[in-house]
């Protein structure tokens, strides 16, 4: 069975490593082609840099793909997880203490291990096409909080779910499922307050005209937020983006300051009317549900798996802990995930589609928001020729030439 599992990760790696490897040629073969709602706006330069981009970036991925799969099918396949296994249960006789000990060590391993493509991509990719403005003081400080949060939320995650384990045996995956849940919202509450300042800075909008526009332009969309932000997103990188957080009372705009560097005023009421949509429409909360139901049948599936017994058994192994047959459904899941991914990207580009006409609506003008796009790709380096199979499997964005156009048709 074991060689059947091995088979069957090589085949969806294999899948994936084809999807790639047809991006990359589309590319070759269109990339020095300017698409016609792009005439005028880059030149065959500006486009020749963004292919080059794009493949670095891929070949660049597709290494850390390799890497990555190696090591997973070297622990999952390999005397390492029975004796990771076995060490951990030596450290503790308490199921919680070995639980979270098994999950944190493991996680902070892949982090350290992970290390060497964070660097080239940032301080060598980035950096070459003129992105990155980050330090390596910058870097480190980033690595070293976003680590001690991850493995303090990551202990209090794993603690409450393994207590709920412990206790109800029979029903955990409910438990675990509810908790999950409500920590979640919560998160969404407490993250612009808690966690993000912790990396980036928020400041008042510096410009009253633009934020009272803003406010007039969501209250004819029936929303109300409770601020618009400045983020200094330009400490570590070019890039720019803009978007919605938190939720209720306490969501607010976020703009990048890159972003208000780069747009005119109509183009910046085109994105946050295109963000707005995704509230108006409920998108957010049409999509936290479906994730919610998967995660329930999901956590009911694992519990079925556990209770069978036979999971260490799939693995070549006699038996394991818990957490360790956690980390194997995690590894089948993997595989059985993978050909779902297209209905994934179709439901979240239909979105974008809806959220598109919405801001058409709402903003009066979708020449803006076709002009917005423009520049966002072509600042950040898009991918103007994606190869039409990788978009369906993959893009949660429709292709942004297509976007332009539609956009175009509006006016």
């Amino acid at each position: 069975m074991t060689t059947l599992l091995i088979a069957a990760f090589l085949a969806r790696f294999a899948a994936a490593y084809l999807l790639r490897y047809l991006n990359l040629r589309h590319l070759r073969e269109h990339g020095a082609t300017v698409p016609e709602p792009f005439a005028g706006s880059i030149d065959a330069e500006a486009l020749a840099k963004s292919a080059r981009y794009t493949m670095d970036q891929s070949r660049v991925g597709l290494i850390e793909s390799i890497y990555d799969s190696f090591l997973l099918l070297a622990f999952m396949f390999t005397p390492l997880l029975p004796w990771y296994d076995n060490r951990i249960a030596s450290l503790s006789g308490s199921f919680v203490i070995r639980g979270v000990l098994f999950l944190l060590i493991l996680t902070l391993a892949q982090n350290v291990l992970e290390i060497p493509f964070s660097l080239y991509s940032t301080f060598r990719v980035e950096k070459r096409y003129g992105f990155n403005t980050m330090t390596a003081g910058l870097w480190i400080s980033d690595f070293c909080k976003s680590n001690l949060i991850s493995a303090l939320l990551l202990a209090l995650l794993t603690s409450a779910a393994l207590l709920l384990v412990q206790n109800s045996p029979d029903f955990w995956w409910f438990w675990v499922w509810g908790f999950f849940f409500l920590f979640s919202i919560t998160m969404m509450y407490i993250s612009p307050y808690l966690i993000e300042p912790l990396f980036s800075k928020f400041t008042p909008l510096g410009d009253p005209e633009l934020e009272e526009e803003i406010q007039r332009m969501l209250e004819r969309a029936g929303i109300r937020v409770k601020g618009v932000m400045q983020m200094d997103a330009s400490r570590r990188s070019l890039h720019s983006n803009a978007y919605f957080t938190g939720i209720g009372r306490v969501k607010r705009i976020v703009l990048y300051d890159t972003l208000l560097k780069q747009m005119e005023r109509p183009e910046l009421l085109a994105i946050l009317a295109h963000e707005a949509g995704h509230w108006k429409k409920g998108h957010i909360w049409k999509r936290l549900a479906v994730m919610e139901g998967a995660a329930l049948l999901l956590f009911y599936l694992v519990h079925l798996l556990v209770a069978w017994g036979g999971l260490p058994g799939l693995f070549g192994l006699a038996d394991a802990s818990f957490v360790a047959q956690i980390l194997m459904v995690s590894f089948l899941l993997s595989i059985v995930s993978f050909p779902l991914a297209p209905l994934s990207s179709w439901l979240s580009r239909r979105n974008e589609w809806e959220a598109d006409r919405f801001a058409a609506d709402l903003s009066g003008a979708p020449h803006a928001l076709a002009s917005a796009l423009v520049k966002l790709s072509t600042e950040n380096l898009a991918n103007l020729h994606p190869h039409p199979l990788y978009a369906w499997f993959y893009y949660s964005h429709p292709p942004v030439v297509q976007r332009v156009e539609t956009l175009h048709r509006m006016t």
